[in-house]
């Protein structure tokens, strides 16, 4: 599969979960749109995991020395 921009893979994987959802078309064409759906959703959590990494924030400690820390979200987020 060519490189393809995170937001084009979720377009497209909503466009392949629309078709599946259809249920109106053949079982060969259903399952190519399945294997198409697979890859991009490998490639979007690819994409999310190497964006995850490069996201930090900066921080300072008591001595106003900047730290830097692993975004994460909390589970309200």
């Amino acid at each position: 599969m060519k490189e393809i921009r995170f937001e084009e893979a979720i377009k497209r994987l909503e466009e392949i979960v629309n078709r599946l959802e259809a249920g109106d078309i053949p079982l060969d064409d259903s399952i190519k749109l399945f294997e198409e759906g697979v890859k991009l959703y490998q490639i979007c959590l690819k994409r999310l995991d190497e964006a995850e990494k490069k996201v930090e924030i900066l921080l300072k400690d008591k001595n106003g020395i900047r730290l830097l820390k692993p975004f994460e979200l909390k589970e309200s987020e």
